[in-house]
This record gives C-alpha cells, structure tokens and sequence, in this order.
C-alpha cells in the first residue's frame, strides 16, 4: 500500500455514540438532551466514548476516542509541518499575525531566471527538483523564501482561500 499523509483542519467535540441494535445515535458532552435523545439512551444498549468530527466540507463522522487522540491535537491554526503539506497540495498558506492581508507562500515550480548575460536559465537538479517557497506580498514575489525560527515553531498558520 502507498503512504498518505493529511493536511484539513477539523472541528470536534466529545460525545458518547449510543446504539440500540439497529440504530445509533451522537450526543456531545456537556449540552442539554433533547426529549428525543433522553429517550433512545433510555434503550441503548452500548455507548461509546468518542468525538463527532466535522470536515471542511460540512461531513460529520464518529471517531472512538483513542483514535480520534493519537491522530488530533487541539490547536487554534496549523503548525508549520501541516502549513508546508497544504503547500505540497496547492495551497497558499499565511500565518495570522502578518501585518499585509494579501501576504501568504506558496508552492512554486517551473523555476527558471535571467543570468547576466541575459539568457534564460531553466532551473533542474534531479536530486532536489525544481520547487522553491515564494512569499507572494505587497511588494512583489520573494522566490526562496526561507521561514524564521519564529514561523516555523507557530501554530497559527492557516490556508488562504
């Protein structure tokens, strides 16, 4: 099998996943229980420790608990690591606190300059390809955009849609 890695930013909140043979039902922690809810845990044979988790795209699943706790931790962004996979995938990625709104990094390829004597050089190197970050700003294109220690140790990196 291939190796795959992730890179969404999720919601999710504790809730106990209740079952009666044939059907189940999530009910998150901590929120009154509807008239309805009281009643299927009143028959429910099995309940579940776990997380609802909802996606970008507004699907909901159930995860079991130390599933859901091996694979997620609580954050208010994405860390670097994550900020540099959605890179990978396309994405523009921006920390929050940068001061220009229309800051953000991106996965550039294809790279190729001008040399002095005015040729243009196509960039290739099989051991490395031909990608580079460039920070897209108010001032133009940065190619090879290196992060600080600062920015590579953030957790409120984000996706710019």
């Amino acid at each position: 099998m291939k190796q795959y890695i992730g890179t969404k930013m999720i919601k999710a909140e504790p809730a106990l996943r209740y079952s009666d043979g044939t059907e189940t039902m999530v009910v998150e922690l901590g929120r009154e229980k509807t008239a309805a809810e009281a009643a299927f845990i009143d028959r429910a044979e099995m309940c579940d420790m776990g997380y609802r988790v909802r996606y970008p795209d507004g699907y909901e699943s159930w995860s079991p608990k130390d599933v859901f706790e091996e694979a997620y931790r609580p954050t208010t962004g994405m860390n670097f690591g994550l900020a540099i996979e959605a890179a990978k995938m396309g994405k523009k990625i921006q920390r929050k606190g940068w001061n220009g709104k229309s800051q953000y990094v991106e996965l550039a390829t294809c790279i190729s300059y001008k040399n002095a004597a005015g040729a243009v050089v196509n960039v290739s190197h099989g051991a490395i390809g031909n990608a580079a970050l460039a920070f897209v700003g108010t001032s133009g294109v940065q190619m090879g955009w290196l992060a600080s220690q600062a920015d590579m140790l953030a957790d409120d990196w984000e996706i710019v849609e």
